[in-house]
């Protein structure tokens, strides 16, 4: 529920009400603005309709927020949110790119990829520490061998990190090493881990399941926010369909809807979206288009030796390419390269 109060309602005034909305067990939620505050109340409807709030001398307009995502959506927050990563904000005017290998093989790896990087508005290095594979023989990640090596990669180049955290037994661990958290697609619903990550003060990159629907997404991003923690980004990385001609399908009309729906930022991850490097750079192209905040695509120094989906990353010169490319598209959106 929003309840829209009266200009003349003072702090004091709006937080008795507040106090009156919690002690019905209800979540309260204060949101005052230029002309008008703005209260939440969420919970059982029932509950909701006993406050009478309607008929209170300093309440103006009471409306029910009808998405079954309340935190997440427009109704309740108009105005879009910047998650930072490090001091890079996500989101705004901006078009953030974040860039990596699939998996952390290596100090070595980590530091020439990132001195590649850092030649270009760059806003974060992506690696995978624990990586969770379709095959039990395919590389699993170094662990939290893979975290220091990423922690000492960002001291030494500037970036902040992202990297995935795929059990909740971790999430404390990798928060202690690592700027942002990723949920991928494989745990987008994995409800226990979503509330690990909601109750820590870190950034959270919440992937799209591979056969998940919007408001899905939506409502799993709910959880990490209800749980105590706003900063979540959203990510579209393709959905599995009936066609094989790439590894999944880049769904960006989700991307434009999404931007209707709900304040949080959203990225593209065009390298999962295809499987193919060659297209990650059109798509890269398009993403910008359609309104995404950014993207993050996988880059390796030498893609054929990759440990991890080296048919999909792209080399050094491939990233200049994206890099050099991608500028014209994202000014015709009306944002800047940050």
């Amino acid at each position: 529920m929003i309840i829209i109060l009266k200009p003349h309602a003072s702090k004091e005034e709006a937080q008795q009400l507040l106090r009156q909305i919690e002690a019905k067990g209800l979540k309260p939620l204060y949101m005052p603005g230029v002309e008008r505050t703005v209260l939440g109340a969420l919970g059982d409807e029932r509950v909701l309709q006993s406050l009478h709030l309607e008929s209170h001398p300093l309440v103006d307009e009471v409306k029910p927020i009808l998405s079954a995502y309340k935190l997440v959506s427009r109704e309740l927050y108009p105005i879009d949110t910047r998650v930072k990563i490090g001091r890079h904000a996500v989101g705004g005017d901006g078009f953030t790119v974040i860039a990596g290998p699939c998996a952390v093989e290596s100090q070595a790896q980590l530091d020439r990829i990132a001195d590649y990087l850092t030649a270009h508005p760059v806003a974060a290095i992506r690696g995978g520490a624990f990586k969770p594979r379709t095959s039990p023989y395919s590389f699993q990640g170094l662990g939290e061998e893979g975290l220091k090596i990423l922690k000492t990669t960002s001291e030494r180049s500037g970036l902040p990190t992202v990297s995935e955290v795929v059990d909740a037994s971790d999430a404390e661990l990798m928060a202690r090493y690592v700027d942002c958290l990723q949920i991928g697609a494989r745990n987008m619903q994995n409800f226990r881990l979503l509330e690990a990550v909601g109750k820590l003060d870190i950034p959270v990159l919440l992937k799209r399941g591979m056969c998940a629907t919007i408001e899905e997404l939506l409502l799993a991003a709910e959880y990490i926010v209800n749980a105590g923690n706003p900063k979540v980004i959203l990510c579209e990385r393709g959905i599995r369909t009936y066609e094989t001609a790439t590894r999944n399908t880049l769904d960006l009309n989700a991307v434009a809807y999404l931007k209707r729906k709900t304040h949080l930022p959203v990225l593209v991850d065009p390298s999962h979206g295809t499987g193919i490097r060659e297209l990650v750079i059109p798509l890269t192209r398009a993403a910008a288009a359609v309104g995404a905040d950014g993207i993050i695509v996988e880059t390796h120094t030498n893609p054929a030796e990759a440990l991890s989906d080296g048919h999909q990353n792209l080399d050094p010169q491939q990233f200049d390419d994206l890099m050099s490319s991608l500028k014209p598209f994202v000014e015709a959106a009306g944002r800047s390269l940050k």
